[in-house]
């Protein structure tokens, strides 16, 4: 369904690309007022702009709703697909150290000599 509205999405910007395109701007209704040769076109002087005008009005429509459509989807899909995607812990918690047990035997170490230490200071 995300794939339908996308390709949808996709052909209704491109669409609105393209019209947008082929539509005259306003200084171009003035050259057809003085016999610029839009007056026999297909629609008439001012038929095409018009058309041109509702069919981008319909292509921003469709355009509008596959874009609240493809944010509603993507809100409610829960697949935990993407880079901020939340995933489940998996790692189980750290435990405290068994009081009950006595703590594990550490290696003797010899005692340093007073002396030993003194050598080690330079004077």
């Amino acid at each position: 369904m995300e794939t339908l509205i996308l390709v949808v999405h996709v052909l209704a910007a491109l669409a609105i690309i393209g019209l947008v395109l082929l539509q005259h701007g306003k200084g171009a209704d003035m050259g057809a007022a003085f016999g610029g040769g839009a007056s026999g076109s297909l629609f008439g002087a001012t038929g095409s702009a018009n058309f041109l005008s509702r069919i981008t009005a319909v292509l921003a429509t469709i355009f509008f709703i596959t874009s609240l459509g493809l944010t509603w989807y993507s809100s409610h899909n829960t697949e935990g697909k993407g880079v901020m995607a939340t995933q489940p812990a998996t790692s189980t918690p750290a435990t405290a150290p068994d009081a009950t047990q006595p703590p594990a035997p550490t290696p003797d170490k010899p005692a340093a000599d007073a002396d030993s230490k003194a050598k080690d200071i330079p004077k």
